[in-house]
């Protein structure tokens, strides 16, 4: 870790706790801040809050008090979770008051440098991917971020020999200052979080911060096949590499006579690998130049593309019962991750489990993908919502179930051997689970029951 007194005596408010504010006010007073913790929950519930106080970290609990902000902070750690328009995050802004997330702090105290992944669509398969190509190509990567380790946390042992693959949110990239990979990957922009960002403009800038600090010694890997993401990166400084999924290119990752190729050098044949659905492609494309630019040789890129099968929650293939395939799509927390999820199964015939939490939007978009669904199970508050568009794409076979759980007896009830049956929800699961995870994991144990 690099030692660094920049945080010396800095007075720090960090608000909101779990794992990345946890990580950020243990690590902060470290360093020799003065941190208070702001956090929602009661302290007699705050098991984060008790371990922090433990450590004479000054802990304020139970509501954001705008009254905290009276007191004369030089800089405020917010949770990437917890919105701009919060209102003690508003104050902060209205008082010019710093406002960053941990991954700033991670950046700062790093030794190795960053790979940061971020897209609507796709982060943590591809970072996963990376991780897996540059392990094996033996480069010492560390995995964290949004993928579940705080990134101030595994900073915090990274030495200069190592990568620090990163995902990254566009929560957590709103707020950067100073962050600056040197390997940027913008995936795809897709229409997501716009009850966070406002708007989709919002929410496109902040994914192209990824490349606000990058220098021409740096990277910029981006989606020839998404526009915006072409506009995005004509702004940053970095070295464009490209790939694409549908054309052939004079430079870059891209597909051609069936082979996946990097600049003018074949690498795998698309056949041998193992990764369903085409939308994986982009993912693979992603990883594959990443992976070619800290110089992984392609022996050790095969290996992993012969042997990875995908994400828990993510396409994630669970058992075959009585003929018929289950698979947890439970991060499909939006529509095109949906629509792809869809598309890797175009040939076959479809039971679909949907629904959620409702924010707003129509789900017309999934029309053209719902041809070869046979039935579809719908829960929580966009079930009418998607019934709609069922009914509109000749479904016949639509099904009212309280939750996730009661939905896999009627998806097998209705299926036949040689069908799919797909959790694959379109929505985010805050209106009945605490987490995509948590809801994919009450998908897993209610097919296990089936057995």
């Amino acid at each position: 870790m690099k030692q660094t007194a920049f945080y010396q005596q800095h007075r720090v408010l960090v608000i909101g706790l779990a794992k990345s504010g946890f990580a950020a006010a243990k690590l902060l007073h470290e360093l020799g801040a003065i941190v208070t913790v702001n956090d929602r929950k009661p302290f007699e519930e705050n098991e984060e809050a008790q371990r922090l106080e433990q450590l004479g970290i000054r802990v304020v609990c139970g509501g954001h008090p705008l009254e905290l902000l009276d007191e004369p902070f030089d800089l405020i750690v917010k949770n990437p979770g917890i919105p701009y328009t919060n209102p003690i995050v508003k104050k902060a802004i209205e008082k010019h008051l710093p406002v960053i997330t941990e991954v700033e702090l991670a950046y700062h105290i790093s030794e190795a440098p960053f790979i940061g992944i971020t897209g609507s669509n796709g982060k943590t398969t591809t970072t996963t991917l990376i991780y897996e190509m540059l392990r094996e190509g033996e480069k010492r990567p560390l995995l964290a971020g949004n993928i579940g380790v705080a990134a101030c946390e595994v900073a915090q042992k990274a030495e200069a020999n190592n990568w620090l693959v990163t995902e990254l949110s566009s929560f957590q990239l709103a707020g950067i200052r100073d962050f600056r990979p040197h390997i940027s990957v913008l995936l795809n922009i897709f229409d997501a979080h716009l009850d966070y960002h406002g708007t989709k403009e919002a929410y496109a800038q902040a994914k192209a911060n990824i490349f606000k600090n990058q220098t021409n010694e740096d990277y910029a890997v981006v989606n020839a096949d998404d526009e915006l993401v072409m506009r995005l990166a004509e702004n940053s400084c970095a070295q464009k590499v490209i790939f694409s999924a549908t054309k052939k290119l004079d430079s870059g990752a891209y597909i051609k006579d069936g082979w996946i190729y990097w600049n003018d050098e074949a690498v795998i044949a698309v056949s041998d690998i193992v990764l369903p659905g085409k939308h994986n492609l982009e993912n693979i494309l992603a990883a594959v130049a990443v992976a070619k630019l800290t110089g992984v040789d392609n022996k050790a890129i095969a290996k992993v593309l012969t042997t990875f099968t995908g994400v828990k929650h993510r396409l994630q293939y669970i058992a075959t019962i009585d003929g018929r395939k289950f698979f947890n799509d439970s991060k499909a927390t939006n529509i095109l991750a949906t629509q792809r999820a869809l598309s890797a199964f175009e040939k076959d015939s479809v039971i679909l489990l949907a629904g959620g939490l409702d924010r707003g939007n129509e789900f017309d978009a999934l029309l053209p993908y719902l041809h070869n669904v046979k039935a579809i199970i719908l829960f929580g508050q966009t079930a009418a919502k998607i019934a709609r568009v069922a009914k509109q794409a000749g479904i016949e076979t639509i099904e009212y179930v309280d939750n996730v759980e009661k939905a896999v007896p009627v998806a097998y009830r209705l299926s036949e051997p040689g069908d799919v049956i797909l959790l694959s929800p379109a929505c985010a699961s805050w209106d009945q689970y605490k987490t995509f995870e948590q809801r994919g994991d009450i998908f897993i144990n209610a097919v296990h029951k089936l057995k």
